[in-house]
C-alpha cells in the first residue's frame, strides 16, 4: 500500500473530519485487502472500476453545474428568486476553489465520495499487487 504521506497535501481530506478520512482510509485498505487475493482478471477489472469512478471534484462539479442551471432556468421562466440559488451554487464552488472546502462538501464525504489521490492509492496498490502475481506466474 502507499505511504499515507501520498495524501497529506490533498486539501479536500485536511478539511474532512479525521473520523470521515479513516473510514475511507480503511474501506482502501480493505478492499487492496480483498482484490490483491483474487485471480488477475478480477484485479484488472477493480482497476478498470476505479479508472472510471467519479471523485469528490467532479461529483461537486457537477452537482454546482446542475443546480446552477436550473436556478438560471427557473428565475428565466419564473420568480427572480430562484436566480439566489444559482449566486449561492457558484459562490460555494468559488469557495472550494480557493480553500479546498464547501458546504456539500461534508455531505458528499460522509457518502464516502472520494478524492482522486484516494483512488489512485487503491489503483496504484492493485496494481502493485498484480505485479507481483504475474512476476510469481
Amino acid at each position: 500500500m502507499l505511504s499515507s504521506s501520498y495524501l497529506t497535501n490533498d486539501r479536500v481530506r485536511t478539511v474532512t473530519d479525521p473520523e470521515i478520512n479513516e473510514e475511507i482510509d480503511n474501506d482502501i485498505e480493505e478492499n487492496v485487502r480483498f482484490y490483491s487475493i483474487q485471480n488477475p482478471i478480477t484485479i484488472r477489472r477493480r482497476i478498470k472500476d476505479l479508472d472510471e469512478e467519479w471523485d469528490v471534484e467532479r461529483v461537486l462539479e457537477l452537482n454546482a453545474s446542475t443546480l446552477a442551471f436550473t436556478g438560471i432556468a427557473l428565475g428565466a421562466l419564473g420568480s427572480k428568486k430562484w436566480l439566489l440559488l444559482s449566486a449561492l451554487v457558484t459562490g460555494f464552488l468559488a469557495q472550494h476553489a480557493i480553500q479546498g472546502w464547501c458546504p456539500p462538501l461534508v455531505i458528499l464525504r460522509k457518502l464516502k465520495i472520494r478524492t482522486r489521490k484516494e483512488i489512485d492509492m487503491e489503483k496504484f496498490a492493485l496494481l502493485q499487487a498484480l505485479e507481483k502475481r504475474e512476476a510469481h506466474i
